[in-house]
């Protein structure tokens, strides 16, 4: 039986370099031309070739929900991205890394070819770029807003995924009295509500069969992995891309507390996940970190549990993304100190989300 043959035009627009930046995508059908799906979006604060990439990976998502055995033509006018990802070009850029393993994880790579064409030939999705750019999004039809969800539970076949173990750190004085303690300090110590936190968390950890637990260097962490390795037998692994996100001026301050201070800065963070705390990281660039942490995760231990102890914006990153959930969903999710998300990633690209911030 032949593959269905499916075009991806995309492309991505920043208007500064860094500047607002936005990406438009177009899917025909390869044999008569005819456009299947469209989909452009503003993206924040990002370079050219981030939003380049994104279009990209936008169009890969709308052509696998209109066939996911289809066999894709990806065209773009970035002569980089077509040399990377047909790899004849290194990725230096550490931020575009994990998005060109996004696009290895949307279709199998021995069914997706890319092609440069000059920007002439790339203008519908040139087009939808500046649309989104006006504030004029595109959504695709909603059957191919994102790849059909997989019944993964009924196709053993694909094994057993690598599940996540997600933990956020036992309480500490400064999340008792909900102050902001990113990860650009080593932070405070658990305290003694903490501590019982992260034992009961090691406890329901117990019957896991996690074979490793890794955690973020800050010193709350630490100690929460301390707690789950001795109660699992396990030593734990700090690795830097799990730390929290970086708050900057607010580091230490309560949220009314900074609405005082940095009324328009505040307001700004929570509209666009571009917008970054003075000194400090924003979501967007929280984003590419702990993706390539996860990644990592992934390739090390297919198949098999990992304990991941980390804070409240990274596991609230992850899950979003399991989720396929837009950026500005991160507010609405809320897991408490010492609360465990399990996250399961299967090796066709799907994803599961069996449980979020269990309080054991």
């Amino acid at each position: 039986m032949t593959s269905r043959r499916l075009i991806v035009e995309a492309d991505g627009g920043s208007r500064g370099n860094p500047g607002p930046a936005a990406f438009g995508a177009v899917v025909r059908d390869a044999e008569t031309g005819e456009v299947l799906a469209e989909t452009a979006e503003a993206i924040g604060v990002a370079t050219n070739n981030v939003a380049e990439y994104r279009g990209l990976l936008a169009g890969l998502r709308a052509a696998r929900g209109v066939d996911p055995d289809a066999v894709v033509e990806a065209r773009l006018d970035s002569k980089l991205v077509v040399e990377q990802l047909s790899g004849r070009w290194q990725i230096k850029n550490a931020e575009l890394r994990p998005l060109a393993h996004e696009a290895g994880r949307i279709f199998p790579r021995d069914r997706v070819s890319y092609t440069w064409v000059p920007r002439a030939e790339n203008a519908h999705a040139d087009r939808l770029v500046n649309q989104a750019l006006d504030g004029r999004p595109v959504q695709p039809p909603a059957d191919v807003t994102a790849p059909p969800t997989k019944l993964t539970a009924w196709t053993p076949e694909l094994g057993p995924p690598t599940t996540l173990h997600v933990v956020r750190h036992g309480q500490t004085s400064m999340t008792a009295a909900r102050r902001f303690s990113g990860g650009g300090v080593p932070g405070p110590s658990l305290d003694d509500t903490g501590r019982e936190q992260a034992a009961r968390a090691a406890e329901l950890l117990s019957t896991s069969g996690a074979v490793a637990v890794v955690c973020s260097p800050m010193l709350r962490t630490r100690e929460t992995a301390d707690i789950i390795g001795r109660r699992l037998g396990l030593t734990p692994t700090v690795d830097e891309a799990w730390r929290e996100c970086h708050f900057g001026e607010w580091d230490g301050l309560t949220l009314a507390e900074i609405g005082e201070r940095y009324p328009g800065a505040l307001a700004g963070w929570y509209g666009s996940p571009a917008q970054r705390p003075p000194g400090g990281e924003s979501l967007d660039d929280v984003v590419p970190r702990i993706t390539a942490a996860r990644d990592a995760l992934l390739a090390a231990y297919p198949g098999q549990p990992v304990v991941v102890v980390t804070h409240s914006i990274p596991m609230r990153t992850l899950t979003r993304l399991v989720l396929g959930a837009p950026p500005e969903s991160l507010f609405r999710l809320l897991p408490s100190p010492g609360s465990v998300t399990e996250l399961q990633y299967f090796a066709d690209g799907s994803t599961a989300l069996p449980s979020f911030g269990h309080r054991p």
